[in-house]
């Protein structure tokens, strides 16, 4: 168009940004100090860190807070899948009841739970099974019933299962109607309806925020010390309160929730590649990709 002026990009160069280089000089520094700092002072203790991270009773203490992820989660999600089931239906009862229960274990500190179940036999100190006002068919002490463990399933595994309620009811909202209209006028019952057509697509968005409640969930097992269950952060509090070397300890203590979170990094991002398959441009960005800092491409334009 001749009322445009031209433009000569023959001489063009690229923009500079001297606050990046600011930046990156003063990070660089700021990494320089932490390494002298890690290397050179000495109350670290770093012989005892090694001494410590493969020990046999550290192994238990990561086999204890492994085997109590993988069942609070489990019991989480088979529990968030029939909230969320029940908040989505249209009976009011069970909507009001699936309500409630997410609004109270969603409201109220993990923590204040595990103790609550742990001390349960104050409150309760028989647990029974009969016709309410009339007999009891099975009852037992809530001490022996109530062990540290199962405290520390029951007071994780309920409240994963409000947060995994939240996530599944999204994900399933996230879909639209039309599918379901869809299958239903092809004559598909709505159990396949669900499993071929609604719940491949909700996956996307389940994935996701449920690989971010594993790690979160893996985290929040360091709780359960306080009720003296033995994890991987309570067997390292037995070992420093006995040689009062706390901090070499907790650095180990650090170690392993670092190289388990990166694991399951790992497979979250294989498994968020799986689920994104033709549904975005470009996939998922890899665990390799972010410990290297490589950027996204941007979508390429076609003409």
């Amino acid at each position: 168009m001749s009322g445009l002026p031209d433009v000569d990009v023959a001489g063009a160069s690229r923009t500079r940004h001297p606050l990046r280089w600011v930046a990156s000089i003063i990070l660089l520094v700021l990494a320089a100090q932490l390494v002298s700092l890690l290397v050179t002072n000495p109350n670290f203790q770093w012989d005892v860190v090694f001494k410590y991270v493969n020990a046999q009773v550290i192994g238990q203490g990561v086999f204890t807070t492994l085997l109590l992820t993988v069942i609070a989660m489990f019991v989480g999600v088979v529990l968030g899948v029939l909230l969320a089931i029940g908040r989505l239906s249209e009976n009011p009862v069970a909507r009001a009841a699936c309500g409630l229960y997410v609004w109270f274990f969603r409201g109220t500190p993990v923590l204040v739970q595990l103790v609550l179940w742990y001390n349960l036999s104050y409150l309760l100190p028989k647990i029974s099974l009969g016709v309410p006002f009339g007999p009891e068919f099975i009852s037992a002490d809530t001490n022996l019933v109530i062990t540290p463990l199962l405290a520390a399933i029951l007071g994780l595994g309920l409240n994963e299962g409000a947060y995994m309620a939240e996530i599944i009811r999204g994900g399933l909202m996230s879909v639209d109607p039309g599918q379901t209209e869809a299958a239903s006028a092809l004559g598909m019952s709505n159990a396949r309806t669900f499993r071929r057509i609604v719940l491949p697509q909700a996956m996307r968005f389940i994935i996701p925020p449920t690989g971010s409640q594993v790690i979160s969930m893996l985290k929040a097992t360091s709780l359960v010390s306080v009720i003296a269950l033995a994890d991987l952060l309570y067997t390292v509090q037995s070992i420093y309160n006995r040689t009062f070397q706390t901090i070499p300890l907790l650095i180990v203590a650090c170690v392993w929730y670092l190289i388990i979170t990166s694991i399951l990094y790992v497979g979250q991002s294989f498994i968020e590649r799986h689920y994104a398959r033709g549904a975005t441009r470009h996939a998922p960005q890899s665990f390799r990709a972010f410990l290297t800092f490589r950027r996204r491409r941007p979508p390429e334009v076609t003409s």
